[in-house]
């Protein structure tokens, strides 16, 4: 599941795909190919590594020509056609300059883009990137790749994901990294990578280098596989002023190997905080406080399997973070069966809970399929420690997890409150024993269904 996603269409016609998450100053993801705005929110490591930087920018995310769910027959695909695509992502989606983010075969267009256009552009951050198509390899191993993209293409994919991630089959982080290449169809056709790929190998931005006026931090990782080091090192030396970060690992791709210090690098960069105690409430400061809880995850362990139950829980897990990520949600932990997440606003929190109940219900086949959980909510007044939230406010809201019936949301009398007028129906369920609670509690249950 993702956010929503616009359709636009570029000065040439081509229609793309293309959608934002969070608020604030824009900020412009820019990858050259094998992207789909619907798909990349299924990869846990895509998702965990932007999050934070959501909280302080709106994310913009695009399916350039030829990839994901934007156009793929494309007679031709050139870097013109590639800074138009870009080009129509800024006009529908930042009102004011941008940062660009360009990574691997994004970084290009997005240094072509920022030279040309200094004034649509506040910030560049190139990601193990390069400026000229033939510090990628000879022409001999171009052409052998080539070659193989068109003769073997599922030879050639998995090519690919080594030189994205050499070490990906030892590394537990990356374990979606094969799977997502399995994918690889509903990313990209294989004729359109072909010319995407000959893009990248025939490109060369680097006069562009000099013109390039704003901020501008440039990362590589010491043994990236698929583009040397060197071309980094190359770019930083080329933009006046350019901050080098030289990082270690071998991946490609940002979220996965060493991802948290990336964040850092980026974090510094931008002058926004990265760690999540900065967003976590003071002593004292009201929150709404979530709790989540699978029906008899044991049981059903040991009448499906590991394998099958565990799908069951990603599905939780995927719905849940979806839903925490449309309502301003913030996850605090996993406790196993479920999760844990507070909200600033009762109403919000109420409304997310009612999104995971619909989702989950819409996504259940039949009995031996269907995902149904527990969920409780309580507002109050937390202690925040450690990036995790304690205290009497916590204790409750999980004790009125615990008492819900699956498929059911209960919320205290303080939610219920909080939230009057606001057109949620509730049920009176009366005072009930929590268990460590000396006074019985006013619980009510949310109405969710249609």
């Amino acid at each position: 599941m993702s956010p929503p996603i616009r359709f636009l269409t570029t000065a040439d016609g081509v229609r793309l795909a293309a959608c934002s998450w969070g608020e604030g100053p824009p900020l412009v993801f820019v990858r050259g190919w094998m992207s789909n705005v619907e798909l990349q929110w299924d990869i846990p490591a895509f998702v965990s590594f932007f999050e934070p930087f959501a909280r302080h920018y709106r994310l913009v995310f695009y399916d350039t020509r030829g990839n994901g769910i934007s156009d793929r027959d494309m007679p031709e695909i050139d870097l013109e056609g590639l800074l138009l695509d870009l080009d129509a992502v800024i006009a529908a989606f930042a009102p004011e300059p941008a940062v660009l983010y360009g990574q691997c075969f994004g970084g290009p267009i997005a240094i072509r883009y920022a030279a040309r256009h200094p004034g649509r552009v506040s910030r560049l951050i190139l990601d193990g990137t390069y400026a000229r198509g033939d510090a990628l390899g000879t022409r001999e191993q171009r052409d052998r790749l080539l070659t193989m993209m068109r003769d073997e293409p599922e030879a050639a994919m998995f090519t690919l994901g080594y030189y994205t991630d050499p070490k990906a089959e030892q590394n537990i982080s990356l374990a979606d990294h094969y799977r997502e290449l399995r994918r690889t169809p509903q990313y990209v056709t294989m004729e359109a990578a072909i010319k995407l790929y000959t893009v990248g190998f025939d490109l060369d931005v680097e006069d562009d280098l000099a013109r390039i006026g704003c901020p501008t931090l440039v990362m590589h990782r010491r043994n990236n596989a698929s583009i040397p080091f060197a071309a980094g090192r190359n770019l930083a030396s080329r933009i006046k002023g350019a901050e080098f970060v030289a990082q270690q690992g071998t991946a490609a791709n940002p979220w996965y190997g060493d991802a948290a210090d990336v964040q850092r690098a980026v974090a510094t960069f931008l002058g926004i905080p990265l760690d999540d105690r900065a967003r976590q409430p003071a002593r004292g400061a009201p929150v709404t406080i979530m709790f989540t809880d699978m029906e008899s995850s044991t049981a059903l362990t040991q009448r499906l399997g590991d394998a099958a139950a565990q799908d069951l829980l990603r599905r939780h897990n995927g719905i849940v973070r979806d839903a925490l990520m449309r309502h301003g949600g913030r996850e605090i932990k996993h406790t196993g069966d479920g999760i844990m997440a507070s909200f600033s606003s009762p109403f919000a929190a109420t409304e997310c809970a009612i999104h995971i109940q619909r989702s989950l219900d819409a996504t259940s086949g039949d009995a031996g399929d269907a995902v149904r959980v527990r969920i409780g909510l309580n507002a109050g007044e937390p202690i925040a420690e450690d990036d995790d939230l304690f205290g009497t406010a916590v204790q409750l809201a999980a004790r009125t997890c615990a008492h819900a019936a699956p498929g059911q949301i209960l919320v205290s009398n303080v939610v219920r409150e909080l939230t009057a007028g606001k057109g949620l129906l509730y049920a009176d369920i009366g005072q009930v024993e929590l268990r460590g609670f000396e006074d019985p509690v006013h619980l009510y249950e949310v109405r969710w269904q249609h």
